[in-house]
């Protein structure tokens, strides 16, 4: 044991009790959030801790500050951290506290969207679902059940945030925290009851003393002193519930969740850019993105239903992790321009101008300076006008900052932040796929499919939540049809009919299989129909219905049918005669589960009787319900990896035994929505703009997080529902293959290679360069010096460089009064 001087002991004693002392005061008021006496704007930005690994949090953090990111918003995951009623987990990539510490440990504050209901596109809206079991239940509503487990959950993470002096009131980094989500979206639907239990949240939360404020998203009756938000597309027209309450933006969508069946979705920087300086010009206290860094799905946690595992959000930081860009260099460049300001915003006096035509100027005035933005919010015109004595052009749909009223400090829709044209390069480890060496094994289903036996039974259909209780994504329902010669129902045409709200359905007669039939994303009902033969006397019916990730938004949202309602019915048909047998109130078993899952095939340790069973000769292909196994090298380096696996139907996929997520690589999205035009950022945005990669599978490549990897030898199962080929299953690595910029004059332009030495200058030009990213040409004027020998010189075989926009480095053009640009394309 050390021993210590009593001086010492006294003086690290004194340290200690003054570092809790060290609590960090937040307030607020009508005009912005004070943080230790200084009036701030709030730059924030979403990070799941359970879509990345804990390994990546603190390259994600960083990489978020150095974006120009003040604080890290996320929610907290009722289901995962209690799996079941009062028992709990925050291990691994579930260690809350961990995360929130990272961020303090950058420098960062947190904002903590407890909820905890989420929504998310996360399965069951982040509900644990013995939640909707519990009896009497019902969920976000006055209920005493549902409130009572919606506190206890509250309370437990409100305390774990306390033990580790995790509130801004303690010295921590938390300065602000959420209780429910987006309930006024729905509020109606559940009547006063619904008004009551908003004011009993309000009241909980208060009850908590956490010292810090309370936000309530989308919630314009929320009771004080809650502060309402918004989230959107656009919130500058948004205006707080109380004088009081800072204008405060919880979400700012960066892009879009993507469905299975659905096209890429895609919101540009320019967009983006625009939605925030409009924000802040209408007096926006504090933005935070929506996400800015979505991460992935991993197991089957992904909600819906319907949503992919990847759930990239075409965000500034994309699912591994690496800078998308422009948006993340366009977004920085703008946070620190505002940051620039951020007094004048903050304590300035404001005047708003109306130009006409849909131009709007705000200046913001102290005594030392005065800021002004200039707004076109025209969709088509650029707009050139007078402002205090200067002439000014502003893009269409773009917002000019002038920092000091005179000079253009940023445009949202000037985007001198490089392109980054990223590239999936093949394992360098080992040539794949040939290396792969693949054994496989049937899923073992003939106590379902040949003796229909199950572990409950009911002479009803009963509800897919109920039955399997989110154990897994599989239920079977089985029942038996006996049929005698004289039966009104027996001829030779005959039709099986199974009205479904699963997402999937499988179904079998007599051991063989019959067909299967799936929904579309935002289809809840569909019916499946096939012909069938039957036998005189007993006949087994096995459906295997499907779920892939339970509904988790709308009103009741909670009671969405999941599995077989019914009707269950066989058709008889003589001529123009029909004759319906109804099944559904027979006597059902049920078995929730798969054999292998529950087996645990997918594990690196699973028993010897089981690895016994794996079969390497005849290797079927197309084959439903079947397992596929084999090692790989890890590929080397540092960069992201992914798993391509076209070639495959569906099912999900485990590395090291560790779920990466479903994989569906055989859905392709839909032919509708995309066009061959650039995006046009001009005009108001929605999901079903520039949108991209349709006939195209909705997602071939599934991310390896490395720390799923050993540094040798790793193993990857599959499970494959629908049949596919793993012959083409193959590992890569994400990095930078080119990366390209259009820079305006007078500004710096950084390029960077990801951590690569930029290894050639494929095309530069100063002037008035023509194209876009790998077609550029030059246009009718040129510097007189030579740009690309001045870039080589600069950038090649350095990881990255900055040039200086200017005349003074390209020498002089013919260009006249035009803005010069920059065109430039690099390969990595």
């Amino acid at each position: 044991m050390l021993s210590l001087p009593t001086p010492l002991l006294f003086l690290f004693v004194f340290l200690l009790l003054h570092s809790f002392a060290c609590a960090v005061d937040v307030s607020h008021d009508g005009r912005a959030i004070t943080i230790d006496g200084k009036r701030r704007v709030l730059l924030s930005g979403s990070i799941h801790y359970p879509r990345s690994t804990a390994e990546m949090w603190p390259d994600l953090i960083g990489k978020a500050k150095e974006g120009g990111l003040d604080a890290i918003e996320t929610y907290v995951f009722w289901d995962v951290h209690e799996p079941a009623r009062r028992q709990y987990n925050f291990a691994g990539n579930l260690d809350l506290v961990r995360f929130l510490k990272t961020v303090q440990d950058a420098g960062l504050y947190a904002v903590l969207r407890i909820g905890p209901y989420v929504c998310a596109e996360w399965t069951y809206g982040g509900f644990p679902v013995w939640l909707h079991n519990l009896p009497g239940v019902e969920l976000r509503t006055a209920n005493d059940v549902y409130m009572n487990e919606m506190k206890n959950f509250t309370s437990l993470i409100v305390n774990m945030m306390k033990q580790e002096s995790l509130f801004a009131s303690q010295g921590g980094p938390i300065i602000l925290a959420q209780i429910e989500n987006e309930y006024g979206n729905v509020m109606s639907a559940y009547g006063d009851a619904g008004k009551a239990y908003i004011d009993w949240c309000a009241n909980m939360a208060v009850s908590q003393n956490i010292g810090v404020p309370w936000i309530m998203c989308q919630q314009s009756d929320a009771p004080q002193p809650m502060i309402n938000t918004c989230n959107g597309w656009y919130c500058d027209q948004f205006t707080p519930n109380s004088p009081d309450s800072p204008k405060m933006w919880t979400e700012n969508w960066t892009g879009w969740f993507k469905n299975w069946g659905g096209p890429d979705p895609h919101r540009t920087a320019e967009d983006v850019a625009f939605a925030v300086a409009r924000f802040f010009q209408t007096g926006g206290a504090f933005q935070n993105y929506y996400m800015y860094h979505g991460g992935t799905n991993f197991g089957r946690t992904a909600g819906g239903p319907y949503i992919t595992t990847s759930y990239d959000y075409d965000a500034p930081l994309d699912e591994y992790g690496n800078l998308n860009q422009p948006k993340w260099g366009h977004l920085k460049e703008l946070h620190a321009m505002l940051h620039s300001v951020e007094s004048t915003l903050t304590n300035g006096n404001i005047t708003n101008v109306d130009l006409g035509n849909s131009v709007f100027a705000t200046v913001y005035a102290t005594p030392e300076q005065s800021t002004c933005f200039l707004g076109n919010t025209n969709a088509t015109s650029d707009a050139t006008f007078v402002f205090e004595g200067k002439q000014f052009t502003v893009p269409a749909w773009s917002v000019s900052i002038l920092p000091d009223c005179q000079n253009e400090g940023y445009n949202t829709a000037k985007v001198n932040a490089q392109t980054s044209v990223m590239v999936k390069e093949p394992n360098k480890a080992e040539s794949q796929p040939e290396s792969l060496r693949w054994t496989w094994r049937p899923e073992m289903a003939d106590e379902q499919l040949v003796l229909g036996k199950g572990h409950v039974a009911a002479h009803r259909l009963v509800d897919q939540k109920d039955a399997a209780n989110d154990a897994s994504d599989y239920l079977w329902y089985m029942t038996s049809v006996h049929l005698k010669d004289d039966d009104p129902i027996w001829s030779d045409n005959m039709t099986l009919r199974v009205n479904c709200t699963g997402q999937i359905l499988h179904a079998y007669v007599n051991g063989k299989y019959l067909g299967s039939q799936w929904a579309k994303y935002g289809v809840f009902n569909y019916v499946f129909e096939q012909d069938v033969k039957l036998n005189r006397g007993n006949n087994l019916i096995a459906l295997l219905s499907v779920t892939i990730g339970l509904q988790n938004y709308g009103p009741m949202f909670d009671l969405v049918q999941n599995g077989i309602p019914g009707p269950v019915e066989i058709e008889g048909r003589k001529g123009d005669e029909r004759v319906i047998k109804d099944l559904s109130g027979h006597l059902w078993s049920y078995k929730v589960g798969l054999h292998g899952i529950s087996h645990k095939l997918f594990s690196v340790d699973s028993d010897s009787a089981s690895a016994s069973n794996w079969q390497s000769q005849a290797l079927p292909i197309n084959r439903t319900m079947t397992w596929y196994k084999t090692t790989f090298k890890a590929p080397l380096g540092t960069d992201p990896v992914v798993v391509d696996l076209q070639g495959l139907g569906k099912g999900e996929a485990w590395v090291n035994g560790k779920s990466i997520g479903r994989y569906w690589p055989s859905y392709d999205a839909g032919l509708d929505g995309c066009s061959s035009d650039p995006c046009d950022y001009r005009g108001p945005y929605d999901n079903n703009k520039c949108v991209s990669k349709c006939g195209q599978p909705t997602q071939r490549w599934y991310h390896v997080p490395r720390s799923f990897m050993e540094e040798d030898v790793n193993t990857l199962v599959l499970f494959e529902e629908f049949g596919g080929n793993p012959s083409l299953v193959n590992f890569r690595t994400v990095t930078v293959g080119t990366v390209c910029a259009d820079a305006y004059e007078k500004k710096t332009l950084e390029l960077a290679c990801q951590g690569r030495p930029i290894s050639a200058v494929k095309f530069a030009s100063f002037g008035d360069p023509q194209g876009a990213c790998g077609s550029f040409s030059k246009g009718n004027c040129e510097g007189s010096k030579d740009a690309v020998s001045i870039l080589q010189n600069a950038c090649v075989g350095k990881q990255s460089c900055s040039i200086d926009v200017s005349e003074n480095t390209f020498g002089s053009t013919t260009c006249g009064s035009i803005t010069k640009r920059l065109a430039v394309e690099v390969t990595c």
